[in-house]
């Protein structure tokens, strides 16, 4: 709604509109799903869902499979997605594509148990390798700097 079309529904009602009738209905869903203070990064990516511009269901998900997770930067150096990601950590793009899941779900009014079924795409992302430590060449005689005295 443009600010024109604001006056006029205003003029209309005769009496000011209450802050949640400023945002769209999708919007307000997600302010209440994720309304705790520690929630507003999930917050933000619902309403990321309610307000993108696919047509249809299965696009919006695609949208929020892109958005949340994200390939390597640097080919064949996995550890170069966290270059590019939205959210961060791989639980974190878990947490994002869930949240803009429910906001495409808000949009086009599918019922919650088919939007809690949904899962991504996207490759999570792997545990850290831990390299092994390098091996000495000789082994090293150490008898010899240990005394052979006892306490």
């Amino acid at each position: 709604m443009d600010v024109i079309g604001l006056r006029r529904e205003l003029k209309r009602r005769g009496r000011k509109m209450m802050p949640e009738q400023w945002v769209s209905p999708c919007g307000n869903q997600c302010t209440n799903k994720y309304s705790a203070l520690t929630q507003i990064p999930w917050r933000v990516f619902c309403k990321k869902g309610c307000s993108s511009e696919e047509e249809t269901w299965e696009e919006c998900l695609e949208y929020c499979n892109l958005m949340c997770y994200k390939d390597p930067v640097l080919k064949d150096q996995q550890w170069s997605a966290y270059i590019d990601r939205s959210p961060g950590a791989a639980s974190y793009s878990a947490e994002c594509f869930h949240a803009c899941v429910s906001g495409c779900g808000y949009k086009f009014d599918v019922k919650k148990e088919k939007v809690d079924e949904v899962t991504p795409n996207g490759r999570p992302m792997p545990a850290p390798v831990e390299k092994p430590r390098p091996q000495p060449e000789e082994p090293i005689d150490m008898s010899e700097d240990i005394l052979g005295t006892s306490a």
